[in-house]
């Protein structure tokens, strides 16, 4: 039901890990996009996942990062590790600069692992979705709302259908607000016909390697306001 999307940095495969148990309990499914040339901790955070009978997806083209030019190795390491692992399987980011034809490709390439998409920029689902008519109803589909709007995703109907929203507003610490809103997806996916929901925690769907000392420090901490339809709020400490 929901899906996390998160960028594989240390910390978030630390998370993942350290949380594997809770994540599998509830049901939750994070998406990791490998973003660092080693694999070493993914492949811990994965076999986490696995021996707590929980579910993970994973980037095999990743967008940002080290793998953004090649990511066989991500491949690789599941055909060698995860190759009978029913519960990990294949995330192959759709962007603007990739055609139908190779990321029927990439799904060929994948197929023993459960391959999913993940709609973010794509440009041509209309083709892509007539090439995939046979394995539609079988097939799951995610979609970064940004990028994939609902004339896009009346394209995969008859699929399972997850929306990814980004409910983060990146701003400089200083200047965030004490409380704002952070999403009521949780509460109205299935008004909108999908079958889950995710988003992109506090993070924000923003990938960046600067980083040093900030001025202001802030701390985002998410909850749930059962007095206003159980809308998600988040409040800023800065």
């Amino acid at each position: 039901m929901y899906y996390p999307y998160f960028r594989g940095k240390q910390f978030e495969l630390i998370t993942i890990r350290e949380m594997s148990i809770l994540l599998a309990e509830k049901g939750f499914v994070p998406v990791i996009e490998p973003v660092r040339e080693s694999l070493g901790s993914l492949k811990k955070t994965l076999s986490a996942v696995c021996d707590a009978g929980g579910r993970a997806i994973v980037i095999v083209n990743p967008y940002h990062g080290d793998h953004k030019e090649d990511g066989a190795s991500i491949t690789g390491l599941l055909q060698e590790e995860f190759s009978n692992v029913s519960n990990i399987a294949a995330g192959i980011l759709l962007r603007n600069d990739m055609s139908s034809d190779e990321v029927i490709s990439c799904y060929g390439q994948h197929i023993n692992h459960h391959p999913i998409l993940v709609h973010a920029g794509f440009t041509a689902p209309k083709e892509l979705a007539a090439a995939l008519e046979n394995d539609m109803p079988g097939l799951t589909n995610i979609f970064i709302e940004d990028h994939a709007k609902l004339l896009y995703r009346k394209h995969f109907e008859h699929s399972r259908r997850i929306l990814v929203r980004d409910g983060f507003k990146r701003q400089r610490n200083a200047d965030y607000p004490p409380i704002e809103e952070f999403s009521e997806l949780h509460v109205t996916y299935d008004d909108l016909g999908m079958r889950g929901f995710g988003d992109f925690l506090i993070a924000g769907d923003v990938y960046s390697e600067s980083g040093g000392p900030a001025y202001a420090v802030a701390i985002h901490l998410t909850f749930i306001d059962p007095d206003k339809d159980n809308v998600m709020y988040i409040y800023h400490f800065v």
